[in-house]
C-alpha cells in the first residue's frame, strides 16, 4: 500500500492513542474516538486511509452488523480484513477501524444509512451491500424514499459493484442507477414500508416473492443469488446449505448476501461458506449469559421490522424480557411501538421493564398481552425460575443489558 502523507500518518497515530486510552481507561472500546481525534487533525483522513485497498461497504436498517462479520469472517481467508466490528458506522468509526488495520488490503465497513452517498464518495469503495430499508429512528434518519434517492443519487456515474436485495423495492430502486448490480433474492418478511412504487407513486402487486408496480415499468428484477428455505442458491443454479450457527431467517438471508459479496472479491462459495459457519455472535447479539441458574438470550431489536425477525428467533415456549429506551442512539419517538404486532406474546410469561417501560406497557396493554412491569432488567432476571430465557432489547437497553455481563461478544 502506498505511504501516508506525514500529516495523515501522525493522524493516525494520535487516533490509535486515543483509542487505545479510551480502552484502558474504561470510557469505550475506543471505536469512535480514535476516528474523531484523527480527523481533527487530517479532516481528509478517511480517504487517504482507503486509497488502495479493496473495500465494501455494508448498509441497511437491520442486518447490517451481522452481514458485516459475516462477510469479514469470508474475506479473512484472501488476507487481513480492517472492520468496525462493533457498528461504529459513521465517518469517525471508519477511520478508527482503518487506522487500526493500517496494514490490511481489504476492508469491510459497516455504514450507516444517511452516510452512505458521503462514505461511498470518500472511500469510493469497489463492492457495496444493500439489503433492506423500512423506518428507522425517523427523529435523527430522512423518509427512507429520500435515503434511497440518496443512493440512486450517490451510484450514478459510479464503478461500484453493488450488491443488493431485489426482495425490497426501495433497494432495488436506489440501487438501479449502479454500473453494475448482482440481484439477490434474500426475502422480506416486513412490507409494510413498501406497498407503493418508488419510481412513480403507483401501489405494488405483490404475489409470493414477485412485485410489480401497477402504473408503470418498474419490477422486481431476475436474482442471480436466491434464499430457499435453509439453503443459497448461486448464479449457476448450485444449491448450498446453510447450516450457520446464528439462527432465524433474517441471518440466512444475511448470509446469501455475505456470500455474492465474498464472490464479488473472487472467493468461490465452497470457500467462504465455512468461514461463515464460524460466526457464532456479533457484538453480543445472540450471546447467553447465565446468572443465578437463569440463562439469557441477548436477541437487540430497534424497530419494527426488527422485532418481526426477532419473534421469528425467540423461543415460543419460554418466558421472555421486553427492554425499551428512548435515548439519542435509539430515536426519542416510541410510536413505533404501535406498529409491532404483539399478539404473538399471547400465552407466554413476558416481562417489561426499560427507561420507557410504560410505553410499552400501554401498547401490550392494548395488545391484550399480559404482561409483568419490572423497575430494571436485573428485577426482572431474578423473577425468572432457573432455566432459559429470552431477552429483546433496543440499542442503548441492549448496550447496558451487555455492560452488565462484561459486554460479552
Amino acid at each position: 500500500m502506498t505511504q501516508l502523507p506525514l500529516r495523515a500518518q501522525l493522524a493516525s497515530a494520535l487516533g490509535r492513542s486515543a483509542a487505545t486510552l479510551s480502552r484502558m481507561t474504561g470510557r469505550g472500546d475506543g471505536s469512535v474516538i480514535g476516528g474523531r481525534v484523527g480527523l481533527l487533525l487530517e479532516p481528509d483522513l478517511l480517504r487517504q486511509l482507503a486509497r488502495d485497498r479493496k473495500l465494501a461497504l455494508v448498509s441497511a436498517t437491520n442486518g447490517k452488523t451481522t452481514t458485516t462479520r459475516l462477510i469479514t469472517s469470508a474475506l479473512l481467508e484472501l488476507g487481513e480484513v480492517a472492520t468496525n466490528a462493533f457498528g461504529a458506522n459513521m465517518p469517525a468509526g471508519h477511520v478508527s477501524a482503518l487506522s487500526q488495520h493500517k496494514g490490511a488490503p481489504y476492508g469491510v465497513l459497516e455504514v450507516d444509512e444517511k452516510y452512505l452517498p458521503e462514505v461511498l464518495n470518500t472511500t469510493g469503495a469497489g463492492v457495496m451491500c444493500l439489503m433492506n430499508l423500512s423506518r428507522d429512528q425517523m427523529d435523527r434518519a430522512a423518509e427512507i424514499w429520500l435515503l434511497a434517492q440518496k443512493w440512486r443519487r450517490a451510484l450514478s456515474g459510479k464503478p461500484t459493484h453493488v450488491i443488493a436485495n431485489c426482495d425490497d423495492p426501495l433497494v432495488t430502486w436506489g440501487a438501479s442507477t449502479a454500473a453494475k448490480v448482482t440481484w439477490v433474492a434474500g426475502g422480506q418478511r416486513w412490507k409494510e414500508d413498501s406497498w407503493c412504487c418508488p419510481e412513480c407513486g403507483g401501489p405494488l402487486d405483490r404475489k409470493d416473492a414477485d412485485w410489480a408496480c401497477r402504473e408503470c415499468t418498474f419490477h422486481r428484477p431476475e436474482p442471480q443469488w436466491s434464499l430457499d428455505d435453509d439453503s443459497a442458491i448461486d448464479p449457476r443454479g448450485q444449491r448450498w446449505r446453510l447450516d450457520i450457527q446464528l439462527p432465524g431467517q433474517a441471518n440466512r438471508s444475511n448470509a446469501v448476501m455475505a456470500l455474492a459479496v465474498a464472490e464479488a472479491f473472487g472467493m468461490p462459495v465452497e470457500r467462504a461458506l465455512p468461514r461463515l459457519r464460524e460466526v457464532t455472535s456479533v457484538a453480543g447479539r445472540y450471546t447467553t449469559v447465565e446468572r443465578d441458574g437463569r440463562q439469557a438470550r441477548l436477541l437487540l431489536s430497534k424497530n419494527p421490522a426488527g422485532w418481526l425477525e426477532a419473534f421469528d428467533v425467540a423461543d415460543p415456549q419460554l418466558p421472555i424480557i421486553l427492554s425499551v429506551n428512548a435515548q439519542g442512539p435509539d430515536g426519542r419517538d416510541t410510536s413505533w411501538l404501535w406498529d409491532v404486532d404483539y399478539r404473538i406474546l399471547r400465552g407466554r410469561p413476558v416481562f417489561v421493564t426499560g427507561e420507557r417501560r410504560l410505553d410499552l406497557a400501554l401498547r401490550l396493554e392494548v395488545a391484550e398481552v399480559p404482561f409483568t412491569l419490572c423497575r430494571t432488567f436485573t428485577e426482572a432476571l431474578a423473577m425468572q425460575p432457573p432455566g432459559r430465557v429470552d431477552v429483546i432489547a433496543n440499542y442503548t437497553a441492549f448496550q447496558l443489558i451487555r455492560s452488565e455481563f462484561g459486554r460479552a461478544v
